[in-house]
């Protein structure tokens, strides 16, 4: 089976989750939106992070997979606001991370901020799908909450780097519910999407995020020796991959 006409919800998705998903991008991943809303989404995303607290408790999760290593070598991908890689560093005192985005502003804007002065923190423009750095360079890699952006053949292939480059691959995204349930969350968000550019990225990514199924296909087609683990974390998902060589 192709993985780049995979269903977001796996092969083996029901007749309706096939039809709740969309190819149409948010507006973080167009071209044609003005930079100030695309700006204006992201300081929403960090915003309702930081009142849910999604940075610490993801960080939480995360760090004790480090827990025996004195000074874990960490990185971020995708990181957009740097708000996770923050707190990593705010939670773990001799931690190094190298955090990276795609998007050369949200590099810029993280360099020029409290983050990008942090001597533990390196900050980089880093393509997920190219990292560029050698095996196992990091002891841990972090995504989140922005890999359901990429299309299965895409997030395949960071499924792959990312597990060449780290030991352990942390992605925190969003949960993919029932079908029915997820028709009902749909529903409850169609009209504050409408009219506001945070809740309009936040209907498009639910339709795009994947499933435990999905993920599992993703890392098969990766590579064999990938394995991922799954556990929920409030209203997200948080799969651990790594690979059995």
């Amino acid at each position: 089976m192709d993985i780049a006409t995979m269903p977001r919800g796996g092969f083996d998705a029901s007749w309706l989750d096939r039809r709740l998903q969309t190819d149409r991008p948010e507006f973080l991943d167009r071209n044609d939106i003005d930079d100030r809303i695309k700006r204006g989404v992201i300081r929403w995303l960090d915003r309702m992070g930081r009142v849910l607290r999604d940075h610490e408790h993801l960080a939480g999760r995360a760090l004790p997979l480090v827990s025996d290593i004195a000074e874990p070598r960490i990185l971020e991908l995708g990181a957009g606001h740097g708000a996770l890689s923050q707190a990593v560093l705010d939670m773990h005192p001799t931690a190094q991370v190298t955090v990276t985005d795609i998007d050369p502003i949200s590099v810029s804007n993280i360099a020029a901020g409290e983050l990008g002065r942090n001597p533990r923190a390196v900050v980089r423009q880093v393509d997920a799908t190219d990292i560029g750095a050698p095996d196992r360079s990091y002891d841990l890699a972090l995504f989140a909450l922005s890999f359901h952006h990429l299309p299965p053949a895409q997030a395949a292939r960071v499924l792959a780097e990312a597990t060449r480059v780290a030991d352990r691959f942390v992605v925190c995204d969003i949960y993919r519910p029932a079908a029915a349930v997820h028709v009902l969350r749909l529903a409850s968000m169609l009209p504050f999407a409408l009219v506001w550019p945070f809740a309009h990225d936040g209907l498009i990514s639910s339709l795009r995020a994947y499933s435990a199924s999905a993920f599992r296909a993703l890392a098969a087609s990766a590579d064999s020796a990938i394995t991922v683990e799954f556990s929920r974390l409030g209203r997200n998902m948080v799969v651990v991959a790594s690979r059995t060589t």
